[in-house]
């Protein structure tokens, strides 16, 4: 008996979000994409926000849900979108984020230097593809702003994309902050495309200003929260000092996956194409409880540095942080680095890791 795949599931912001192709079901089936369960949308952004536990899998799920409205409105408005189209234009949304690892913007600039999520996204995606039988061609065109219908791109990433108008929702609906919540109904209503570029009517400018205000909004009271940075910062200093620990040869607590990222050094630049490969086997075997659970190991490591930065994690004793709108002066960075080295008994180097800008 063939299996009915096109199902539905029940998502707390929209409720039913419906599965209308039988490859987007294989998509979300395979192992790849079920990782997403496994990262946390808002990385560290519960320390301040405890709500703040939804999924990278969520929002897939949830950018998907907003893409078929639109291609609906689009479609009723004169406009040809093709079933394959369609299709395509799903894969791509669904897949844009795939790319993402544990704790992402941290792990970007510690474990996996210059190899950005968008760059992994594009690299699984055409790992899929091969699998796929090539399935997956029109998708990666769309993803890659290299389709011939230039509004479609634009429905997956640009000013207006599914995939903003889906975070900003649901990131406001899980953290609790209302200022981020926005019509995404009455905006994708107001979508249209004018000579192959997609555009608002002009009765929605209302909706967009709220949008444009919202996101502002969000960005300063979330996703640059001076906590949740002093927590990310945190982190990127813990997968720092794990790393260089690990290339000087110490043994450190880590899984597999983990371990390969922590032993070497990876740079966009210069790797076969066997090398990306093998980058990507281990990639795709991180979630964020590889991190987590190393954190909790290293709190009794012997290296004072690690140690004391992951006792911080662990207990939410997280960096105070300053901002300011002129370059700070290096002689009083200088000054509170030197302090805490003589506090702390560490030599001028290790302080780098408590104070720093």
């Amino acid at each position: 008996m063939p299996t009915n795949k096109r199902k539905i599931v029940n998502d707390p912001v929209y409720g039913f979000i419906h599965i209308y192709y039988d490859i987007i079901y294989d998509l979300i089936e395979h192992p790849w994409f079920q990782r997403l369960r496994r990262i946390r949308q808002l990385g560290l952004t519960h320390m301040v926000y405890p709500g703040a536990m939804h999924t990278r899998f969520q929002h897939a799920l949830g950018a998907m849900h907003l893409m078929n409205q639109a291609i609906e409105v689009i479609r009723a408005k004169g406009h040809e979108i093709t079933d394959h189209e369609a299709e395509a234009v799903n894969i791509a949304i669904l897949l844009h984020d795939i790319g993402h690892g544990p704790f992402s913007h941290a792990l970007e600039h510690s474990l996996i230097e210059n190899f950005t999520h968008e760059h992994l996204s594009l690299y699984i995606m055409q790992q899929l593809n091969e699998q796929m039988e090539g399935r997956l061609d029109t998708a990666i065109e769309i993803f890659t702003h290299n389709y011939p219908k230039k509004f479609l791109p634009q429905l997956v990433s640009g000013q207006l994309d599914m995939d903003r108008l889906d975070y900003l929702r649901r990131d406001s609906f899980f953290t609790g902050v209302s200022e981020g919540v926005i019509g995404s109904d009455r905006i994708i209503k107001m979508l249209n495309v004018v000579d192959d570029k997609l555009v608002v009517e002009a009765k929605g400018i209302y909706s967009i200003e709220k949008f444009l205000i919202a996101r502002r909004l969000m960005y300063w009271q979330v996703y640059l929260h001076k906590t949740v940075l002093a927590a990310e910062n945190l982190m990127v200093n813990i997968l720092k000092r794990a790393k260089y620990l690990a290339l000087r040869g110490e043994k450190l607590f880590a899984t597999p996956a983990l371990e390969f990222f922590l032993t070497r050094r990876f740079g966009q630049e210069n790797h076969s194409r066997q090398e990306i490969a093998q980058m990507l086997e281990h990639f795709l075997l991180l979630d964020d409880s590889d991190i987590l659970s190393a954190i909790k190991v290293w709190q009794q490591h012997p290296d004072r540095v690690l140690a004391t930065l992951c006792q911080q994690m662990n207990n939410r004793r997280l960096f105070r942080i300053e901002l300011h709108n002129q370059p700070i002066d290096p002689v009083r960075i200088g000054q509170i680095r030197q302090r805490v080295a003589e506090k702390f008994n560490f030599t001028p180097e290790e302080a780098e890791y408590f104070v720093f800008e």
